[in-house]
């Protein structure tokens, strides 16, 4: 049963203190106020919680949001390393700094919504605000099953909305473009192998021999290579090797008996055991020889600089009084610094390469061998890896494969998601408009 009783402040003035047994039995305040009637009905609502079977304590409320989500959510949220990672980086980069000295109790919608206008006036993209939006409505969720708030301050709160784009698929003929503009035999095959599997870049760069069946030609797709910050790594290291892809099933599918014979070739060609990764890290593989030098005499002039001079192209000079940034100047200086730093000068240090225990690093593919290879090509559009795999995804189905088998292929979780695919290449619209056209002539033949 709960009660109240006065007592006395520093300047001699009577307060009521409303006190009330917790779901533990334990007598706890339920607050002070400066008459008997408000703090009856304090202890009065508080008693009426605990038979909802909710705890009204307001000390948990009093902390602050870093400190909730830094000892009790963070450390005690279970998902996935990479999920961790994305959360560590969004909370600290655009969640802390808004939130982080507040009470938990004090946070409100308006504040919510306060934020989510800077952000948009910051020039955030929508997708990110979004996202910043979904993770803080999850913190606040937990600290509403927790009983430390009982106010979703993210409730009702309404964030930019994020165009639906729609999908790019290369077609065929960029994709032989820019297979051939690949620069070894080795990226080749990886990258032939992601467009026929359609297989995420982690589930592409974990594939063991043993993965796959030559004489069945059935390929297993049953685990997922990620890659993190150390300090997100269980054993602190670079890559995590998980034994489900991200559909935590195991997937099973054919191949082309040329996309087999291709592999099989590879695998004996590198003498690889069942246990090794088919696609291997090889920097030095796909290093750029340096182009020949030219003669500056044949280069031509610089435009004139602030004094009026001007200078040939390929030239010191020219990088440096007349600040060309031409791919002949630009390789004038590089080749400068690294005549320095060969001798000893400049604070000569080793060439950086990756850590990596054989898995290939996305970041390091992504700009030295795939933006190189795409630029060699000239596409029209960009591309990215995973698009590929939306390219593996819409060529099935514009050949006429089922809608079902397309989606076990992928690993997708619903059938709409495959369904995205439909329809997609560029040319997908002529039956509709050789029908249209059909209809449209017959007015035009009467």
């Amino acid at each position: 049963m709960g009660y109240s009783f006065k007592r006395l402040d520093r300047n001699g003035r009577p307060r009521y203190t409303a006190c009330y047994e917790d779901l533990k039995g334990k007598t706890v305040s339920a607050g002070t106020f400066s008459s008997k009637k408000d703090a009856d009905k304090a202890w009065q609502r508080a008693e009426a919680e605990v038979g909802k079977g909710r705890d009204l304590n307001l000390k948990r409320g009093r902390q602050t949001f870093r400190k909730y989500v830094e000892e009790t959510w963070l450390p005690n949220h279970e998902v996935e390393p990479t999920t961790m990672q994305s959360y560590h980086y969004a909370i600290y980069k655009h969640v802390m700094p808004e939130f982080g000295t507040m009470r938990m109790m004090d946070i409100l919608p308006e504040h919510v919504r306060a934020w989510i206008s800077r952000m948009k006036k910051d020039g955030i993209s929508p997708s990110t605000i979004r996202h910043n939006k979904v993770l803080l409505s999850a913190i606040f969720t937990t600290a509403l099953h927790d009983q430390v708030t009982y106010i979703h301050p993210c409730k009702g709160v309404r964030t930019p909305t994020v165009p639906e784009k729609p999908l790019e698929i290369i077609t065929p003929e960029q994709f032989d473009d820019l297979y051939h503009a690949l620069p070894d035999a080795d990226s080749r095959l990886l990258i032939e192998t992601a467009i026929e599997t359609g297989l995420r870049w982690g589930e592409l760069t974990e594939l063991r021999v043993r993965d796959l069946k030559a004489r069945s030609r059935l390929l297993t797709v049953s685990r997922v290579v990620v890659e993190l910050n150390p300090k997100f790594h269980p054993e602190g290291k670079r890559f995590l090797v998980k034994d489900y892809p991200k559909d935590k099933e195991w997937r099973r599918f054919k191949l082309s008996d040329q996309m087999v014979d291709k592999l099989q070739d590879h695998i004996d060609e590198e003498k690889l055991g069942l246990d090794d990764l088919l696609f291997v890290y090889r920097p030095e593989a796909t290093e750029e020889q340096p182009a020949p030098a030219l003669d500056p005499e044949t280069l031509g002039w610089t435009q004139e600089n602030a004094k009026g001079h001007r200078y040939r192209h390929g030239t010191l000079s020219a990088y440096n009084a007349a600040k060309c940034r031409c791919d002949h100047c630009r390789k004038a200086f590089a080749d400068y610094r690294a005549r320095r730093r060969a001798n000893g000068k400049d604070n000569p240090r080793q060439p950086r390469r990756r850590e990596t225990d054989g898995h290939i690093p996305a970041n390091w593919f992504r700009k030295q061998i795939w933006k190189p290879a795409l630029k060699k090509a000239a596409l029209d559009t960009k591309v990215r890896i995973h698009d590929l795999r939306h390219a593996h995804a819409s060529w099935l189905l514009a050949g006429g494969a089922d809608l079902q088998v397309v989606k076990e292929r992928l690993g997708h979780g619903s059938i709409s998601t495959t369904e995205r695919y439909l329809h997609t290449l560029d040319d997908a619209d002529d039956t509709a408009l050789a029908a249209f056209d059909k209809i449209r002539s017959r007015r035009r033949t009467d």
